[in-house]
């Protein structure tokens, strides 16, 4: 499965980044908690190349803690720095200056040994479409945006965000890629709202989403179901869901298609509880640079 997603901004947008990267200290790489690696631009390390970077793993509210505790031990595993957020509730932002500071106390102490005066940390906050990043800055900024003067990049295209005295935002498009190849990302991507739901089909997407958790958060469809024990066929398990959810007819049709809908529904909205779709035991041989 090759799935084709805005390829004609692809080349602009990593365009764009590329020229702006000098004109910044650190990358701030937002991600999807539930889906960290799934939600990561697989071209990003090759833009950015060995630019500072500190991921944020976004709507952590919505993914399973246990694993992202683990994502985070993993990050740091790699010498990477990686911080759990909810920017729709403005939880974590606190703590995204210090994770900055943290990432760049070897480059500040070379700058302080050269003479040079402590500034503003500049950072641009990239990540892929309806991962929050217009959210994470409009917590950040407090929705009083300000551009600060005298700084290269201001101009109409490029807008220097100012946040209090501490961290400068390069404000960017959203980093795209055309396509993706692997199908467990493509899913992972659907099930989650990343993407939109004509790419893929939704019945297709709900049994990604059902085998998937029978796998690994069994208890949580057992339990929204009413379902006692789990059937051998994916098909005999769409039945035992659409049965308790009344979308069997008289005569014995499963009407699929609303079923479909309704699982992924459920898994969105978070009807099944907290899940998180990719683990790092699973994702160790990928190097994070």
């Amino acid at each position: 499965m090759t799935i084709q997603w805005f390829p004609g901004h692809m080349a602009k947008a990593r365009r764009e980044v590329t020229e702006r990267l000098k004109l910044v200290d650190i990358i701030f790489e937002l991600v999807d908690a539930r889906i960290p690696v799934s939600s990561s631009n697989p071209m990003l390390a090759e833009i950015i190349q060995q630019k500072p970077r500190l991921i944020l793993l976004n709507k952590s509210d919505m993914a399973d803690k246990a694993l992202t505790r683990k994502w985070i031990d993993y990050y740091a595993s790699q010498g990477q720095v990686a911080l759990s957020i909810n920017s729709h509730a403005g939880v974590g932002m606190k703590e995204i200056v210090k994770a900055a500071e943290t990432v760049l106390k070897e480059k500040r102490e070379r700058d302080k040994a050269k003479g040079l005066r402590p500034r503003a940390i500049r950072a641009m906050i990239v990540g892929i479409p309806n991962v929050g990043k217009s959210t994470l800055i409009n917590r950040l900024v407090k929705r009083n945006i300000a551009k600060t003067g005298n700084t290269p990049g201001v101009t109409k295209a490029q807008q220097w965000i100012k946040v209090g005295k501490e961290l400068e935002l390069l404000d960017t498009p959203g980093i795209l890629w055309p396509k993706f190849e692997d199908p467990q990302t493509g899913y992972k991507l659907a099930l989650t709202g990343a993407i939109k739901d004509t790419l893929l089909n939704m019945q297709d997407i709900a049994t990604f989403g059902l085998e998937f958790i029978q796998n690994y958060y069994p208890d949580k469809l057992l339990e929204r179901y009413q379902i006692t024990e789990f059937p051998d066929e994916i098909t005999d398990l769409f039945k035992k869901i659409a049965a308790s959810r009344g979308l069997i007819s008289k005569l014995g049709e499963v009407d699929y298609d609303k079923t479909a809908e309704m699982i992924v529904r459920d898994i969105r909205s978070q009807k099944l509880g907290n899940m998180t779709f990719d683990f790092p035991e699973d994702d160790l041989q990928i190097e994070i640079d």
